[in-house]
């Protein structure tokens, strides 16, 4: 399940708990709470296989530029070779397959900067759809906790309340 669905779903309860009167303070289901927050647990490590899945792809596009690159080369090479019969080819050749060498190494280093680009955008939307997770949590758990502690407050018992006479109620 999306992380950011569940999230909104966390919101949603918060925004339909019991308001208590006179605070901002809200009463909320736990179990449900409870629930959203398992489900994260589950989908933040798909979130991570998903980062994971992306870092595989950007090893098989950095093969692929290599092999690019050494296809490229090869060509150059052989290119190359074939002209050597007379020297003002030989020359052209040369610097045919150092311009084709240069651009092969080029193209790689823009497959590889394109990749680190596309990792780094995936890895920084992951962190910060994490942190909003981490804060909605936070706040939650805060909530929760508040909800509870003003909860025990009110259940404490009052003191004895004394008659017109004086007497405590047990004495009446």
């Amino acid at each position: 399940m999306d992380i950011l669905h569940l999230i909104d779903r966390l919101e949603d309860l918060i925004e339909a708990g019991y308001d208590l009167p006179f605070t901002s303070n809200v009463i909320l289901h736990k179990d449900e709470i409870l629930d959203i927050i398992d489900q994260m647990r589950v989908s933040i490590p798909e979130e991570v296989k998903l980062a994971k899945r992306t870092e595989a792809d950007r090893e098989r596009l950095l093969l692929q530029a290599q092999e690019e690159a050494n296809r490229l080369v090869e060509m150059a090479r052989e290119k190359a070779q074939s002209l050597t019969e007379e020297h003002e080819l030989v020359e052209l050749a040369r610097d045919r397959a150092v311009e084709i060498e240069a651009e092969a190494h080029q193209h790689a280093e823009d497959i590889l900067a394109e990749t680190d680009e596309y990792i780094v955008d995936q890895l920084s939307e992951l962190e910060e759809q994490l942190m909003k997770t981490l804060t909605t949590v936070r706040n939650g758990l805060r909530l929760v906790r508040e909800t509870h502690q003003q909860h025990e407050q009110t259940k404490q018992p009052a003191s004895p309340v004394t008659s017109k006479t004086g007497d405590t109620p047990d004495k009446q």
